[in-house]
């Protein structure tokens, strides 16, 4: 992990879990790869769980925060309020359906007001806090010790009961049953990716996901979410085949597909009709 400096800055509470201790902008924060942007490792729980706040600004820049003109305040490496709300909330959702996710602690609003020049705004940054059972997400396999990596893949066999050969087959049927189980429930995670996965099979961030405990507000985005679920199939195969990449697995297609057919998904339904 690479260590970053930061500096102390007032807050109020939010939200805050039982017997949470906040970490607003501290002092020592440490990147796990150059791949996470604003998210960093603050510490440790005494049961082992690494915790991550995010909003912190960018690891990857000598600025903390750039802006952009998709939205009047957009700005990279800085967190809303709105969205560590809807991430906090609807993590809990997910979570509550059974599903192995990061554990929300707290929501900060942070006395340390950042003025975007460009759109004559002035906003107040926010942390959200969480803590996860490993910190390296699927996507970090490059920055990662091979040793880490099968540390990780190891502890999957607990979730082996139905004898699968293979580590992806594994790691497969975890994240089918995931979606089999969002999708039932009516939930959109809605970013479905090798970054929102991690080596512990944990779902996270949850901040453009829909529930029907927090719908979108926008009624454009409501309407809309049902033709997206499709979509999480195909994103949710890209991780299958990254996975078994990474550990020179070869992946059997028509094995992984009875599997999305034993959870309900037909994928052969998804294929367009081939013209000569």
């Amino acid at each position: 992990m690479k260590e970053y400096s930061a500096v102390r800055c007032a807050f109020d509470y939010v939200i805050c879990s039982n017997g949470c201790n906040p970490y607003p902008l501290h002092e020592r924060l440490y990147s796990v790869s150059p791949l996470h942007g604003r998210s960093f490792v603050v510490g440790r729980h005494t049961d082992g769980r690494y915790i991550v706040t995010k909003g912190n600004g960018l690891c990857y820049s000598q600025h903390s925060f750039l802006y952009t003109p998709e939205m009047p305040t957009d700005v990279w490496g800085l967190l809303l309020m709105e969205d560590a709300l809807r991430d906090y909330y609807c993590c809990q959702d997910v979570q509550a359906l059974g599903i192995k996710t990061n554990q929300m602690e707290c929501v900060l609003e942070l006395d340390y007001p950042i003025y975007i020049a460009q759109t004559d705004t002035t906003v107040k940054p926010v942390l959200l806090q969480y803590n996860v059972e490993c910190p390296y997400r699927i996507c970090d396999a490059p920055f990662m010790e091979r040793s880490q990596i099968e540390a990780e893949v190891a502890k999957w066999q607990q979730y082996n009961s139905k004898g699968y050969s293979k580590s992806h087959e594994v790691a497969a049927d975890i994240l089918i049953g995931n979606l089999r189980t969002m999708h039932d429930h009516e939930v959109l995670h809605n970013a479905i990716h090798e970054q929102n996965y991690t080596w512990a099979l944990e779902l996270l961030d949850f901040e453009l996901a829909r529930t029907p405990q927090h719908p979108y507000e926008k009624e454009d985005y409501e309407r809309h979410a049902p033709s997206l679920y499709s979509r999480e199939v195909i994103q949710t195969y890209v991780i299958i085949n990254y996975i078994a990449g990474v550990l020179r697995e070869e992946v059997d297609f028509a094995a992984i597909d009875r599997m999305w057919q034993d959870y309900g998904f037909d994928i052969s339904m998804m294929q367009p009709t081939l013209l000569k």
